[in-house]
């Protein structure tokens, strides 16, 4: 049953609006690993944890990462609790952090790229769940291809070859004015950053509704789902009750380019009357509200945004593409 659940996720709502999102084919199917349970809930010398091999918001060479001591993975994952700091697990369970620590150093040097981890503790044990390259930010992937080129990991022409298109286009998103006079309500994780301006929505299928209309939208739930991922698509930035710096709206809205403030306990979601509650004061569905997902933010009205200046490793990898390319532009064509 359990096998065959997975095979029938490929063809679910979520799954299909996830390929139409990133271009994958429909008719690759899934695989399925069978692997042997662990327990990261035997007590308090048991944890799980998600960890990133680099900071996946600026690309900072920073093991970053969260977990949860007696917890199952999908507790950190479905952002269900907020999760502590890895650094911490260093003082609770430090031979399992150790461990840890060699594993993920040889992951990133074999795979030559950054890398996404899963694990359990079970019993001060180690067992590493899974690894795949890990969704970033366009600055991070910018920094660390350029990075990953000085450490003599990657050459140049991969280091290009690691950033799309459109993650340029995500470099080229506004940022709040830092002189503009701000009135914030509440202040959660920065888990992706930019800044988003828009209209107050409590439901995926509305924020997807709003931006048919050319409306501008920030989703807000307790906690997102992979059933939402039409509505974070469709928002300007994502707000979230719970969950931590790897929750499911955390991972999603970097990958997307989009901001998200994540684990905002200051605010209370009234379903019922659309509307939340932060420090007494109430803002209601369609209220514009502006995230600022580097600092954490939530502010209320619409903040003056500023045009994002382009330099550092940006200008260095733009530099790097002359040697490589084929094609000169002589002039934009698109106006008379």
């Amino acid at each position: 049953m359990a096998i065959n659940a997975v095979f029938d996720s490929w063809n679910n709502k979520r799954a299909i609006t996830y390929r139409k999102l990133y271009d994958i084919p429909g008719d690759w199917g899934t695989a399925i690993n069978v692997q042997s349970m662990v327990f990261g809930n035997m007590g308090d010398t048991s944890a799980t944890g998600v960890a990133f091999t680099r900071n996946p918001s600026t690309g900072e060479r920073k093991f970053y990462g969260e977990y949860l001591v007696n917890a199952q993975g999908e507790d950190v994952v479905a952002g269900i609790r907020t999760p502590h700091p890895i650094s911490n697990l260093k003082k609770e369970i430090p031979e399992a952090y150790k461990n840890l620590e060699s594993i993920y150093q040889k992951l990133e040097n074999h795979y030559k790229d950054m890398q996404d981890i899963e694990f359990t503790i079970q019993d001060k044990k180690l067992y590493m769940l899974q690894t795949r390259t890990g969704k970033r930010t366009a600055a991070a992937a910018i920094r660390i291809a350029v990075e990953m080129v000085k450490e003599g990991l990657i050459d140049r022409k991969t280091a290009l070859l690691r950033i799309n298109p459109e993650q340029l286009d995500q470099i080229l998103h506004p940022t709040i004015d830092p002189k503009a006079e701000l009135d914030v309500l509440a202040k959660g994780l920065p888990a992706s950053p930019g800044a988003g301006v828009g209209q107050v929505v409590f439901t995926a299928e509305h924020a997807e509704q709003l931006a048919e209309q050319s409306k501008d939208v920030i989703l807000v739930r307790l906690e997102t789902s992979p059933e939402d991922i039409g509505g974070m698509n469709a928002a300007q930035g994502i707000l979230t009750v719970r969950g931590g710096m790897t929750s499911h709206a955390a991972v999603v809205a970097r990958g997307m380019g989009k901001c998200c403030v994540a684990g905002c306990g200051d605010i209370q979601i009234d379903l019922k009357n659309k509307q939340f509650t932060s420090n007494g004061i109430v803002i209601k569905e369609g209220d514009f509200i502006t995230l600022d997902g580097s600092t954490g933010r939530v502010i209320r009205g619409k903040a003056p945004l500023k045009q994002p200046e382009l330099s550092g490793d940006f200008a260095e990898l733009i530099s790097w593409t002359d040697d490589v390319r084929r094609l000169k532009v002589r002039a934009n064509a698109e106006m008379p």
